[in-house]
């Protein structure tokens, strides 16, 4: 690869041809301050707090969306551009209201954290506060206007990463504002709920809907018995909001911590993810041999289906009937969990503590979701909820002892594990599904094709002979290009060139999903995805299909895969939903 010489401030720096200054410049050593860069993004260019000096020219530049070039000779820092930058943070804090210590960003917030170190102690501008109200019409997230600085990293996000275009520029100059299109209100929008707006927020304009509270009405409820479950990427995610290195596994820290919360059982949604593996797995072999609609997507993902069904309805019937891991393991809780311990299901509340915060829209979707005869899932906490929840509690995370799940819904496999990162679903599935079709189990269960940060990776899985075609695509925006050749090929009575296909909605996967911790960047994906791939690898069963409360459930409860009970409780169905509601 070519490489240019340049000077930051004096000091020569050798980088890639291509390379921002911005990026120069931290190979160099030096932070310059940014609101509206972020590395998954287009760089933008609209806080301008990045501006920087090339000696020999009078021109400001924006180091985030300027190019080195050979022989430059920037100038990061000096009195004049430190001014220049604390005026604009003094402008932007006049559009924005001074109430962090109630702000539910506080102490992450990237505002925050530049005033300070700008020792920004007054306000020289006359404070003008937007006077819309906040919107509360999404089950999920939460906008806040007043908050909003128009650094433009949400509606970037929402349509250049996503597709989704629920977010917009509205309006010119100084009358500009993010808002959902057409100025409708956020549930009303095509909104997906993802949450990838809320990670990519760097003040709290945006932020998931924050439920703590019915947490601890439930847990204080002498009436409620609280059950939780926690989803496989909650174990590399929670470790970040404690200091720990990003990737590190809690798995068992967290169970103590529910302990202490006062949850009477602890469940883990890997088991689930096994279940799911079995029924959907189960489903996508029936397809393969008795001749159903290919390819079969994956159904795990709430923002997805709630994608499908908005701008592809007229494929619904490849998405896998099967639940989520979570609706799953909350059917069993409140059915086949409450009756082996005698617990009344109208008293149990169920809580799932989850990496999404579209999550907390699927509980009540529809119908199917009360498949109990209750509503399966009561609550759903994001990640970043239980890591205040945790600290609010008094409980001191790091010094806790490690603890075991209760089974028979705490007992998992390494495939379970890996369905928080993108690829892991399609790999779980890959271990049981070529059993089924074989009769063998495969030598080695590590599908590398699968994994990493490539938006959309296909090949093809060797099913001892038969050859199954897959794709894994992560980030929606992705998703466009396989749904238009499935919809061609359905146009014309062919049959589309996959058979299986994985998505998520989230580019990585559920570890980097709306309500994990603030910051995510592909470098920390890599981490977090590394510890559930080492978790996988440390387990003593890898395969669904092996785990033994997962065949005791089947004996003693669903009969087998895709039976009448395991229809009722553990699959859905899907219908036509408008982008917009009038």
């Amino acid at each position: 690869m070519s490489t240019v010489n340049i000077k930051i401030n004096g000091n020569p720096v050798e980088v890639s041809e291509g390379t921002t200054i911005l990026h120069a410049a931290r190979q160099a050593g030096y932070k310059i301050p940014t609101l509206c860069y972020h590395d998954d993004l287009v760089p933008f260019g609209s806080c301008g707090l990045c501006i920087v000096k090339q000696e020999g020219s009078s021109k400001i530049i924006r180091a985030c969306a300027a190019a080195a070039f050979e022989g430059m000779s920037i100038i990061t820092h000096d009195p004049e551009l430190f001014e220049v930058r604390k005026t604009i943070l003094e402008m932007i804090l006049s559009t924005h209201p001074s109430s962090c210590l109630t702000c539910i960003r506080n102490g992450e917030c990237e505002l925050q954290d530049l005033a300070a170190e700008f020792g920004i102690r007054e306000q020289p501008f006359e404070v003008r506060l937007s006077d819309r109200p906040k919107d509360t019409s999404s089950a999920s997230i939460v906008l806040d206007p007043e908050k909003c600085i128009k650094c433009g990293r949400c509606v970037q996000v929402c349509q250049d990463l996503q597709g989704v275009f629920a977010l917009e520029f509205i309006g010119r100059g100084d009358e500009t504002i993010m808002a959902p299109a057409a100025m409708l209100k956020l549930e009303d929008s095509p909104c997906v709920r993802c949450g990838q707006c809320v990670v990519h927020c760097p003040v709290g304009a945006i932020y998931e809907k924050d439920e703590i509270a019915a947490f601890r009405e439930a847990i204080n409820d002498p009436d409620k018995q609280v059950v939780v479950q926690i989803a496989p990427s909650i174990r590399v995610g929670l470790s970040e909001s404690f200091g720990l290195p990003a990737g590190t596994v809690t798995t068992k820290k967290i169970y103590t911590a529910l302990r202490k919360l006062g949850a009477v059982a602890i469940h883990d949604t890997n088991f689930g993810a096994d279940l799911t593996i079995m029924e959907e797995g189960s489903e996508l072999v029936g397809r393969l041999t008795n001749g159903g609609a290919l390819p079969q997507l994956t159904s795990c993902c709430p923002a997805w289906v709630d994608y499908i069904e908005k701008y592809y309805p007229d494929l619904l019937e490849y998405v896998s009937s099967a639940k989520s891991p979570m609706q799953m393991v909350g059917a069993v809780q409140k059915t086949f969990y409450a009756e082996q311990m005698k617990i009344d299901p109208a008293k149990m509340f169920t809580v799932a503590i989850m990496p999404c915060t579209a999550k907390k829209y699927e509980t009540v979707r529809d119908e199917s979701m009360y498949s109990s005869g209750f509503q399966d899932v009561d609550l759903v906490l994001t990640t970043r909820e239980f890591a205040r929840l945790i600290k609010s509690s008094g409980i001191d995370f790091l010094s806790l002892e490690e603890e075991e799940a209760d089974n028979p819904l705490g007992e998992y496999s390494g495939a379970g594990t890996i369905f928080g990162a993108t690829g892991g679903v399609m790999e779980a599935a890959v271990r049981t599904a070529y059993h089924v079709v074989t009769g063998k189990e495969l030598e080695n269960v590590d599908i590398e094709t699968v994994r990493g940060l490539d938006e959309v990776k296909k090949g093809v899985v060797d099913f001892d002979g038969t050859p199954v075609r897959v794709a894994v695509v992560h980030g929606l925006s992705h998703i466009a290009e396989l749904l238009d050749e499935v919809r061609e090929a359905k146009a014309k009575g062919e049959q589309a060139p996959y058979d299986f296909i994985e998505v998520m909605a989230c580019r990585g996967g559920c570890i980097a999903g709306g309500g994990q911790p603030y910051g995510a960047t592909d470098i920390l994906r890599k981490e977090r995805a590394a510890g559930l791939y080492a978790d996988d690898k440390n387990s003593e069963t890898r395969c669904s299909h092996h785990n033994e409360s997962i065949i005791k459930l089947y004996d003693q409860f669903l009969e087998k895969p895709l039976s009448d009970k395991a229809h009722h409780l553990l699959h859905t169905t899907y219908a036509k939903r408008p982008s917009y509601k009038a």
